[in-house]
């Protein structure tokens, strides 16, 4: 044989036998490493609301689920299965203080047990009175009070002291009740389908027994209109504040056969 064949045969021999080589070494690598244990997230069941409730309707038992809920996000407030199993039964037939939209976790403090009772007696604060008064479009802000908003009461009405004085006809207004909160327009005690006008022809707010009385005095002795208080400022006195300064009583100019005069309330 040739000594150039020979060179060539073990020059080819030496390749494959480091290819073999490499190839062994390259199925001897490490596995890859097994990939990491999922986390599993800790949950609880929570009761929910399982449909729309509105605001002083009778809370039924197929408007109640439970649903499974991160535990670390479930607040302390949230009704806990593991804690009150028998929850759904026991809130059926509460009313709702307040309206629930569907997947709204349920919280007691949300409902009240009437016992029989009616809603507007069982959202009463104690000591409170639900007194209704007639208005109008012209009286009530023109339909733009809302339950819940806050109002001054108004007095407008004739002076007969002040007639019999300066011999004309007078007529002031007073704020007799201030920051006076409004439970119900006719039979709506809530917002509904994006309604934000209720017109009706009587509003029931909430007073003092004290206050109550003074509100039916007032029915006699003049014309009663609600004037709605801003948002920002509807806290800004006690709920219900009489206001008894004078000096928040206005006067009125009477024109009577041409001659022009100003009474101010005494």
């Amino acid at each position: 044989m040739k000594p150039a064949r020979i060179i060539v045969l073990v020059i080819a021999i030496a390749a494959g036998g480091i290819a073999a080589l490499l190839a062994g070494r390259s199925d001897q690598s490490p596995a890859p490493p097994p990939p990491a244990p999922v986390v599993q997230m800790e949950t609880v069941d929570v009761l929910i609301a399982n449909a729309e409730i509105g605001m002083g309707t009778a809370v039924s038992a197929q408007e109640l689920r439970w649903q499974t809920w991160p535990a670390a996000a479930a607040g302390p407030n949230f009704i806990r299965k593991n804690d009150r199993p028998d929850a759904i039964d026991r809130l059926a037939g509460s009313i709702a203080r307040t309206p629930f939209s569907e997947g709204e976790p349920i919280r007691e403090a949300k409902l009240i047990r009437a016992d029989g009772s009616g809603y507007m007696a069982a959202i009463l604060p104690s000591g409170m009175r639900a007194v209704s008064t007639e208005i109008s479009p012209e009286t009530g802000a023109s339909g733009f009070i809302l339950p819940n908003d806050r109002v001054d009461v108004i007095l407008a009405r004739r002076d007969k002291e002040a007639e019999k004085t300066t011999g004309i006809e007078v007529n002031t207004s007073e704020t007799i009740l201030s920051n006076v909160r409004v439970l119900a327009i006719d039979q709506t005690v809530e917002e509904k389908n994006g309604q934000r006008v209720v017109v009706g022809k009587t509003a029931t707010l909430e007073v003092s027994p004290r206050q109550a009385e003074q509100l039916q005095l007032a029915h006699q002795m003049g014309k009663l209109s609600l004037a709605l208080r801003s948002l920002v400022d509807a806290g800004s006195s006690n709920p219900a504040d009489v206001s008894d300064d004078k000096s928040s009583r206005t006067g009125v100019n009477v024109v009577r056969f041409g001659i022009t005069s100003m009474s101010m309330p005494r």
